[in-house]
């Protein structure tokens, strides 16, 4: 008996243990789904853009010269300044012409002895012509006298050019301008002792403008749309004008690293006088590139890529690209995705490759 009511007691404690096991299942939750990550969409299409540059610069003459004394010596006045306008052949400056006037009084002095010299030789040969056609001097005489003559009559010559020279070097002694024109510098001083060629004076030539530029180098390999460069004046964009370029620097400043540019105005507004800031502005050439905003911006193995969600099951997907450029609060895409791609442009951040995500509300509807 007691080993039945052993068995019976043993019986039901096991079944009790299995209702409460089997109670305690059913009451169990079960454990959330984990939410799907919201993002913020944009389907990619290629549209054609022009990038648009503009620099500022400023205005200079077409023509500048650096005009300077021809000799060298002591500046005693000058007479135009900075600003100034001049006509050509106005003195501009003057240098103590001493020297100069003492080499010119030499040199008409030598010229007025080879000119007795060559008086006195004629006198002689035609004496020994006269003798020699009546055979009363001898051939050699003859010959010598002529000789005598030719060499006065070349050292005649001679002087005559070295009196040139020293009255060209007077007139040296003043700097006159070559044109009309604006000064732009002035470095000479009274009392300054300069050297011949040491610049003294620039003057800005009267006539046809030109605006300069220094422009990075990268913009130089992007063909304009169109060959005028446009131009307007800084202070009112309203005055404008037109200009093709003229000349380009070989050479990339070491500083700044730009290339020094000039554009020649196809007329110059009376307002957009010497030195006066432009800005200057002009277009790329079309091309095909998708516009994305900055933050649909990712990476994979160091280089751009974006986030592609698949239609079909809204997983999402890594896919590089090439980036043309950047700009402002956007990224240019050239290559990498095709037209009609959903791109993931907010929400990117935290995605992982296969992922299924959820398209905002807003952007659903």
């Amino acid at each position: 008996m007691n080993g039945k009511r052993k068995y019976r007691v043993g019986a039901w404690c096991a079944a009790s243990v299995a209702v409460l096991f089997l109670s305690s299942c059913e009451g169990e939750t079960k454990l959330p789904e984990k939410p799907k990550t919201t993002v913020r969409v944009e389907k990619a299409d290629f549209v054609d853009h022009r990038q648009m540059v503009t620099l500022t610069g400023e205005v200079v003459a077409h023509v500048q010269t650096n005009l300077s004394f021809r000799v060298s010596g002591q500046i005693t006045e000058w007479h135009v300044d900075v600003g100034s306008h001049v006509t050509v052949g106005e003195v501009l400056a003057r240098i103590d012409p001493s020297e100069q006037k003492a080499d010119v009084e030499a040199s008409e002095a030598a010229v007025r002895a080879a000119e007795a010299r060559v008086k006195q030789a004629s006198s002689a040969f035609e004496r020994q012509r006269l003798l020699l056609s009546r055979n009363s001097t001898t051939q050699e005489t003859f010959d010598l006298a002529e000789t005598t003559l030719r060499t006065a009559q070349g050292s005649l010559d001679s002087a005559k050019a070295q009196l040139g020279t020293a009255r060209d070097a007077l007139s040296y002694t003043e700097l006159r301008a070559d044109a009309d024109g604006i000064v732009t510098v002035r470095n000479a001083e009274a009392g300054q002792v300069v050297q011949a060629a040491q610049t003294m004076f620039t003057v800005a030539r009267d006539g046809p403008r030109d605006a300069i530029f220094d422009v990075y180098e990268s913009l130089l390999f992007q063909r304009p749309a169109e060959p005028k460069i446009g131009l307007a004046l800084v202070s009112d964009p309203s005055v404008k004008t037109e200009g093709s370029v003229r000349e380009i620097s070989p050479s990339v400043d070491t500083v700044t690293g730009t290339v020094r540019v000039k554009i020649a105005m196809d007329s110059t507004p009376e307002r957009m006088t010497l030195g006066a800031p432009v800005i200057g502005f002009a277009s790329s050439q079309p091309v095909k590139l998708v516009i994305l905003p900055w933050t649909s911006l990712s990476a994979l193995d160091g280089k751009p890529a974006v986030w592609v969600v698949d239609q079909k099951d809204s997983t999402v997907n890594l896919k590089p690209v090439t980036v043309a450029s950047y700009e402002t609060g956007r990224v240019l895409i050239s290559d990498g995705i095709a037209k009609g791609d959903t791109v993931v442009i907010d929400g990117g951040k935290m995605l992982r490759p296969g992922q299924v995500v959820d398209i905002a509300k807003e952007q659903a509807k």
